[in-house]
């Protein structure tokens, strides 16, 4: 069955005392890390001076970012403290709903997907309690929601192991990249060059695919006879992946042959997951990419595509401007 969440457990808006916010750990919305269900890894739970309301939460609360939902940041705390107002603190009731059944639910993409659309707010957009309280979720019986519970929390230590695995695994490649290259800061000897300067001689050597009505998401088939269209997914795993397979027909490649991705180009995400980076194979068919990626073909007697890659990716100076240039309330 499905209920209420309102009949299952309260939204606890209860305001911090002057005393509470000086002694207890401080938690804002930064300190909870965006599609992970935990805090991020530098969050230390301190008291902190903010000079503003708070909420108070226990160990028993779940705490849920009302602000951008999509950013999907929810939390189950194991001490006592205070938050600001952007996180609303949730008491599940013992005896018919469990904490991590409703920590989990939280983080689904159905529920994410439902509390986008109902924000209000354009620049800041909001999920009010109220709507909050009024959602419906699904409700087995306690023993099920605990069963359930368990393998979801067994699932997520093996997630977090493997991420910790990969954050290792950055660490020692951009180490090793360093050890290869030098240091950015004394590296005085390697000239600073714009990437354009890098591209192969000939129009549109570095661009995006096709913007707005020159490709609809209605004119993509799944026809293997036509043209692929490569998009996000082929790069977000900064290698080249084959992702989904999006085709177009050979009279509208013909219209947007400008947009052909070669062998050996540099795509790179520019929106959402922006920064992400692959090489792309030899034994690619004839293919496009999507608004989403931008793709190089580089003079290779200049630069390799593999260093641009890695380039992009592992170098602190690159990395740098990246992190400055991007932009975007809702979507970087």
């Amino acid at each position: 069955k499905r209920v209420a969440l309102e009949k299952v457990a309260k939204i606890d808006r209860t305001v911090a005392s002057d005393e509470d916010c000086q002694i207890m750990p401080y938690v804002g919305l930064e300190h909870l890390e965006k599609d992970a269900g935990h805090f991020s890894s530098s969050f230390v739970p301190n008291p902190e001076s903010v000079l503003a309301t708070k909420f108070r939460f226990t160990s028993k609360h779940v705490l849920y970012g009302k602000l951008r939902p999509y950013l999907n940041k929810v939390v189950m705390p194991n001490f006592a403290g205070v938050c600001t107002t952007e996180i609303l603190p949730i008491l599940p009731c013992e005896d018919e709903l469990d904490r991590t059944f409703l920590w989990a639910y939280l983080l689904t993409p159905g529920f994410v997907s439902w509390a986008s659309l109902i924000v209000s707010g354009a620049n800041l957009p909001r999920l009010s309690p109220r709507d909050l309280a009024k959602h419906e979720i699904p409700l087995p019986p306690l023993e099920e929601q605990r069963r359930i519970a368990g393998i979801l929390a067994r699932a997520d230590r093996l997630r977090q192991l493997r991420r910790y695995a990969l954050q290792l695994s950055e660490g020692y490649l951009q180490s090793v990249f360093l050890q290869m290259f030098g240091d950015p800061v004394t590296r005085e000897s390697w000239p600073l060059v714009k990437v354009e300067s890098l591209a192969a001689k000939g129009k549109n050597k570095i661009r995006t695919g096709p913007f707005g009505s020159d490709l609809l998401h209605s004119e993509f088939t799944d026809d293997p006879n036509g043209v692929m269209v490569f998009g996000i997914d082929n790069a977000v795993q900064n290698r080249f992946d084959w992702g989904k397979s999006r085709y177009i027909t050979q009279e509208k490649y013909a219209k947007l042959k400008r947009y052909t991705v070669y062998p050996d180009d540099v795509l790179i995400t520019i929106m959402g997951t922006c920064g992400r980076c692959a090489v792309v194979p030899k034994n690619i068919p004839i293919a496009i990419n999507t608004k989403h990626l931008c793709c190089i073909t580089l003079e290779k007697t200049k630069c390799l595509p593999t260093f641009l890659h890695s380039s992009f990716l592992l170098d602190p100076i690159v990395l740098n401007q990246f992190g400055l240039s991007d932009r975007g309330a809702n979507m970087a």
